[in-house]
């Protein structure tokens, strides 16, 4: 088709003469008389455009090269651009490759750039990525566990940094985490989760040539190498010690020598009895509980960050009601375990967990509570696993159509019994061990 573009005849292009130039219906070239193949072009809205046209083969079809807008380069300035993209064609160059290179280099260069913090980024901020506590989780593993590779290359992270940075988490456990005998199993997840990001950014970022950002995920390297976690199974308080550790829970309380100090064993003392995550309870509202005197199956907490992924009421038993009833109320702030720290409520009740460590005789930590309540109920009150995996808020098996598509599991109060059998089972136990006459309880399913 032919060129629609009006020309004008060549004349020397200056200043004044660009000034003057009145846009048409169409585009019109203007060409220079000083330098052949150099000119400007204006669009019918009035732009105007600095060009340059030439050919690197004499058997080719002539390359039109913009070299920019009028304003952003002076006359002389374009001219100059101009006589340089000219050489390099009378030389077999195309300015247009050149440029090309340049840009696939330049994106190399940032491709190759890209942080372990912005995979991070990029990772969690895609819409519904991951639950709040689970991001909260990658961002402790990305700014604590790497704090010293956040900010490097993702492509510098060799299999040998990998394993020497595993052997010292398994050794010494995670930053400010640190427990007797290390942590293999936390080392093996944040291997895990660094595993995820590196493969995401595979996913995401290609090399100019089109091959992955990262060929091979360095965490490869672990195949063979991650830590045996041992049988977890028992961190959990066995029977025998669930009066003593209640006990000892109680009477730190009474001689807690700060508020903090007192929210952080209510806060363990609430883990024990309703077999909740640490970070379901860690920011529990007094407006997200409700406690009805007359009626006790009404009373419920209230947790939106399940793993079901739908906000949920859970039954209070008596046990559970009367630890709230015991917390202090504190004034401008909602939270029931509350803290002097920067979120306002009780993140890690450090203290509480290693007294029950102590008097359990054995690693618990506040999982290891949740597997006490699940153990009590299914083995000693006799609870069913499926009411028991509801109750610490486990999904339900999507085998099972019934309760996956059809029950309304929003609302566990109708579990009420349950957790009372199992609150009613403990204080039963710390009667016991503090050598009160106890009549067996009976037993409520």
């Amino acid at each position: 088709m032919p060129d629609p573009t009006r020309k004008h005849p060549p004349l020397k292009l200056t200043k004044s003469y660009i000034d003057k130039v009145t846009p048409g219906p169409a585009d019109e070239l203007h060409w220079d008389t000083e330098v052949k193949g150099f000119g400007a072009r204006c669009t019918p809205t009035g732009k105007l455009t600095f060009i340059v046209q030439g050919r690197t083969d004499p058997k080719k079809p002539a390359a039109r090269i913009t070299i920019g807008p009028y304003g952003v380069f002076t006359v002389d300035q374009a001219r100059d651009v101009a006589r340089e993209h000219l050489r390099s064609m009378r030389m077999g160059v195309d300015p247009r490759e050149v440029k090309k290179q340049q840009e696939a280099e330049r994106q190399q260069k940032v491709t190759e750039g890209v942080t372990l913090k912005q995979v991070y980024d990029s990772y969690v901020s895609r819409p519904g990525a991951l639950k709040p506590s689970t991001r909260k989780w990658y961002e402790f593993y990305v700014t604590k566990v790497f704090a010293d590779w956040q900010d490097k290359p993702v492509v510098a992270v060799t299999r040998d940094m990998v394993k020497e940075k595993h052997a010292q988490l398994a050794r010494d456990g995670l930053p400010g985490k640190k427990v007797k005998g290390g942590a293999p199993a936390s080392a093996n997840s944040a291997m895990v989760v660094l595993r995820i990001l590196l493969n995401y950014a595979a996913d995401e970022h290609q090399l100019a040539d089109g091959s992955p950002l990262i060929s091979t995920n360095p965490v490869a390297a672990m195949k063979r190498h991650w830590a045996p976690a041992g049988d977890r199974t028992d961190r959990y308080v066995s029977f025998d010690r669930v009066g003593a550790v209640w006990n000892a829970l109680h009477d730190a309380r009474i001689t807690a020598r700060n508020g903090d100090i007192f929210a952080g064993i209510n806060f363990v003392l609430f883990l024990m009895v309703t077999g909740a995550r640490r970070s379901e309870v860690a920011s529990l509202r007094w407006s997200d509980v409700c406690i009805d005197r007359d009626d006790p199956a009404k009373s419920y907490w209230f947790a939106d960050d399940r793993k079901q992924g739908k906000p949920t009421r859970f039954p209070l038993s008596t046990a559970a009601v009367a630890i709230l009833d015991a917390c202090k109320r504190v004034d401008g702030n909602d939270h029931i375990f509350p803290s002097r720290g920067k979120g306002g409520h009780i993140v890690d009740p450090r203290g509480a967990l290693e007294l029950v460590d102590k008097v359990a005789g054995r690693i618990v930590g506040a999982h290891g509570l949740r597997k006490t309540f699940s153990n009590i109920s299914q083995r000693e009150c006799r609870i069913e696993k499926f009411r028991t995996d509801l109750l610490i808020g486990h999904k339900p098996d999507q085998s099972d159509v019934t309760s996956r598509a059809y029950l309304d599991l929003t609302d566990l109060r109708w579990l009420q019994p349950e957790v009372e059998a199992i609150g009613a089972w403990i204080e039963q136990k710390g009667a016991v061990n503090a050598g009160a006459n106890v009549v067996p309880l009976v037993q409520r399913a």
